[in-house]
């Protein structure tokens, strides 16, 4: 960077210091746990956004602690990272375990739906739990008690234990008074009794009460005294040097049984463990005290998805949304036919993930159709899509699928799938050593006549069918011929790692994208400081990439007017600046669209993209932008994606000082217009 650009930046940032990552991350969560709050929300679903923040959390801790963890355990933490992750990271969890005791679970109970603990079962309901007990769990059951021989066992992250104080002496007269006890996975952690012990009502217990309740059982001679159940949270990013292993599929499985042993980060234990007990397990993990939660209640809240499935009550969940079949298409209608009358853009999940099935089931079954490219990044265990390229290579196409087999917590399926897809003769491929590949592409080569043409597909999301209908996204079918000749080059760079030429319709990552970004920013900037007028709107997932931050403060106050719609963590203190808004959507489905308008003057783009603005996105990543250039789809995206949650008076927030944000809804007020109840309404099926 040039000394007069560099400065520039140090006098920016020195009147507009940057938010704190981590607490952004953790701030987006107290949004999303407003949901557990809001007494417009049924109730089922309001215990089930209690659910997403304890999953949120438990990744936070996976992903983003070890750098704190690792300084305080070096002793070179002195800005005190750790201090003041674990302080943010407990009123979190504080206000998480209020909410359940407090709200939810007088809630439940109100509609005779409630966890039972042992003191409040009945003799009934007692010998039903024990029965279980002695037939379903104990035997799965082995307590290690500790001694020389018998060191404190591997305890896998995120698993239930128990950690149990003995009197008196063992079988062999000795004193071993710490004993542990795991509990497999393979067990449910809620249960629910059967009517006839119900008295009328729903009950359920949870299976670390189960096992409470019996522990005398597991140590027969033996008198227990303190106890808690405990869970531990690990660093589970996995390290696989790319550049050094000659298999990276092979690497990454062995590394994958790894993952549930990295470094403690995080421990939780019941509000009534002993210090005695809860520093003892502090000492075996290497944490420092702040990284000790004690928690009223299950030390994995997550777990309690599993009462949301065992109830059978439709009024205390949304009412089912069934999306229509993307507008622009007709069923029934070849998708290669529609193509060539013009783009077609399908906004998800208010219209269905079907459009992108029927269009790659028509190639795979198309005889005309020769070859079918694919990237693959998240597609979840079950994937109609995964069976229809494996049929097609049967079918003789020629199939070439791009798999990311660094894709975190999704890693297991991909290695499954491209071996499924290998043996059934498929071109499978991993991308670019040191680069992850995020774009999504799907393409179609088909001969017409004398011609080889080509139709793709692109998308801000994944290609998960079920996550299609839970993420906002916007999905792209196109023939435009500049469009898929850039895709189709981009795929054999991808394979080959040949030189890329100039892309004609597309930006990428690493390559061009972060560097237009930053130019398109800078136009807006030059045009509102001429007084032509500037604006940008942009809608993303996270923004914490620096130079694209500091190119937008450049811009807000060169006299630009910006409109920041992001969902998660955003490193721009809006509130310190004149010109630039920032606000978060947390509606019912996960807003994921990545989209990019700007106007300098009178030259107006919009793009869509499958980056966020993040460091990693820009330049550590094979990521996709393209300019959406027809009128019609253009206006479509500025009203669905882009006003529509500008002016959305429900489900947004804005952020004030300190990154912290605030509810467009009053305390009291009734809540106003919501975007995706608005979009729901328009393309309900």
């Amino acid at each position: 960077m040039p000394a007069a650009a560099a400065a520039d930046t140090a006098a920016i940032l020195a009147r507009y210091p940057l938010l704190d990552r981590d607490a952004s991350i953790l701030d987006f969560n107290h949004r999303v746990l407003h949901w557990a709050e809001r007494p417009d929300v049924p109730l089922l679903e309001r215990l089930r956004y209690l659910c997403i923040v304890s999953s949120n959390l438990d990744e936070f801790f996976e992903v983003r602690a070890e750098p704190h963890l690792t300084a305080w355990r070096a002793g070179t933490d002195a800005g005190g990272g750790m201090r003041r992750l674990m302080a943010a990271a407990h009123g979190l969890v504080n206000r998480q375990y209020a909410i359940y005791n407090d709200v939810l679970l007088p809630a439940m109970a109100a509609k005779r739906l409630r966890i039972v603990s042992h003191l409040d079962r009945n003799e009934a309901q007692r010998k039903w739990v024990r029965e279980h007990f002695l037939r379903e769990v104990k035997p799965l059951l082995v307590p290690v008690a500790l001694d020389p021989a018998h060191p404190f066992p591997q305890v896998a992250n995120k698993s239930l234990n128990f950690i149990v104080q003995l009197k008196g002496k063992d079988a062999f007269g000795r004193r071993n008074e710490i004993a542990i006890v795991k509990v497999p996975r393979v067990l449910p952690r809620v249960l629910r009794l059967p009517e006839r012990v119900s008295g009328g009502e729903t009950l359920f217990v949870m299976l670390s009460s189960v096992v409470r309740a019996h522990l005398p059982d597991l140590f027969p001679g033996r008198e227990v005294g303190d106890f808690s159940h405990f869970r531990v949270t690990r660093d589970s990013d996995l390290s696989v040097d790319e550049q050094e292993v000659k298999n990276l599929r092979t690497a990454l499985r062995q590394e994958l049984h790894q993952r549930h042993y990295g470094l403690a980060m995080r421990l939780e234990v019941s509000s009534a463990c002993s210090p005695e007990l809860s520093d003892f397990l502090l000492r075996q993990f290497r944490l420092p005290a702040e990284a000790l939660f004690k928690v009223q209640g299950p030390v994995n809240l997550v777990r309690l998805q599993q009462l949301i499935s065992l109830v059978d009550a439709p009024e205390l969940l949304f009412a089912p949304y069934s999306a229509s079949y993307p507008v622009q298409l007709k069923r029934g209608e070849s998708v290669f036919e529609r193509l060539k009358r013009g783009d077609v853009l399908t906004h998800l999940p208010f219209e269905s993930f079907d459009g992108v099935i029927d269009f790659l089931r028509e190639a795979v079954h198309d005889p005309a159709v020769l070859a079918i490219k694919q990237t693959i990044y998240r597609t979840g265990n079950d994937s109609r899509m995964m069976d229809l390229l494996i049929d097609a290579q049967r079918r003789g196409k020629e199939v070439t699928a791009v798999v990311e087999l660094k894709a975190r917590f999704d890693e297991e399926a991909n290695i499954n799938w491209a071996e499924h897809l290998e043996r059934a003769g498929a071109q499978v491929v991993y991308g670019v050593v040191g680069l992850k590949t995020h774009a999504k592409m799907l393409l179609v080569t088909r001969r017409e006549g004398r011609q080889l043409r080509r139709y793709g597909h692109l998308s801000t999301g994944n290609y998960n069918p079920r996550t299609a209908a839970l993420y906002t996204d916007l999905s792209y079918l196109t023939a435009d011929a500049r469009l898929t000749s850039d895709m189709d080059q981009l795929f054999v760079h991808l394979a080959s790692h040949s030189r890329l030429p100039r892309m004609q319709r597309m930006l990428l990552a690493p390559f061009t994208l972060h560097r237009q970004m930053l130019a398109k920013i800078d136009a807006v900037a030059q045009a509102a400081m001429k007084g032509r007028g500037g604006r940008i709107v942009a809608k993303m997932n996270a923004l914490t990439d620096e130079a694209l931050i500091v190119a937008l403060l450049r811009a807000g106050d060169a006299g630009a007017k910006i409109d920041l719609i992001v969902r998660g963590a955003c490193m721009l203190p809006a509130a310190l600046t004149k010109n630039i808004r920032v606000r978060s959507i947390i509606g019912r489905f996960l807003e994921h669209s990545r989209v990019f308008y700007f106007r300098a003057g009178a030259d107006e783009q919009l793009w869509l993209s499958s980056a966020d603005w993040m460091n990693r996105n820009m330049l550590r990543r094979v990521e996709t932008a393209w300019q959406v250039t027809d009128p019609l789809l253009r206006q479509r995206i500025i009203d669905e994606c882009l006003l529509a949650y500008l002016h959305d008076a429900r489900d947004a927030w804005v952020m004030e000082d300190g990154g912290h944000y605030r509810s467009v809804v009053p305390p009291g007020a009734p809540p106003g217009p919501s975007a995706q109840a608005a979009l729901m309404e328009r393309y309900r099926s």
